[in-house]
């Protein structure tokens, strides 16, 4: 029964897709190239360092995480863990005010 629950609060990338289609008059293989290059194109930005805005909607950005020690939780072990580069997404305000708006 959680699993039901939880599938209703998620959409997928075709529900996605079979969204985009019907509010803007596109064929379902037209949505889905567009929505892939869009999701290409903020991604090769974010890996050659370039932050991506949409005005109202939000931010994508890349940020570091510093090295740091961890724990194998089972044994105990300290563990080395490198430094990473983050993906990070800050909403703006029209979008935080969209979702919390009844």
């Amino acid at each position: 029964m959680y699993h039901k629950q939880r599938r209703k609060k998620l959409m997928t990338k075709a529900e996605l897709i079979d969204q985009i289609a019907k509010e803007a008059g596109l064929t379902k293989a037209e949505s889905a190239k567009a929505l892939d290059s869009t999701t290409n194109a903020i991604i090769n930005a974010l890996k050659s360092g370039q932050k991506v805005t949409f005005i109202g909607f939000g931010t994508f950005s890349v940020s570091t995480r510093k090295a740091r020690e961890g724990r194998n939780p089972r044994t105990g072990a300290t563990l080395n863990i490198p430094e990473a580069k983050v993906p990070r997404f800050v909403p703006g305000k029209a979008f935080k005010d969209a979702v919390n708006s009844k």
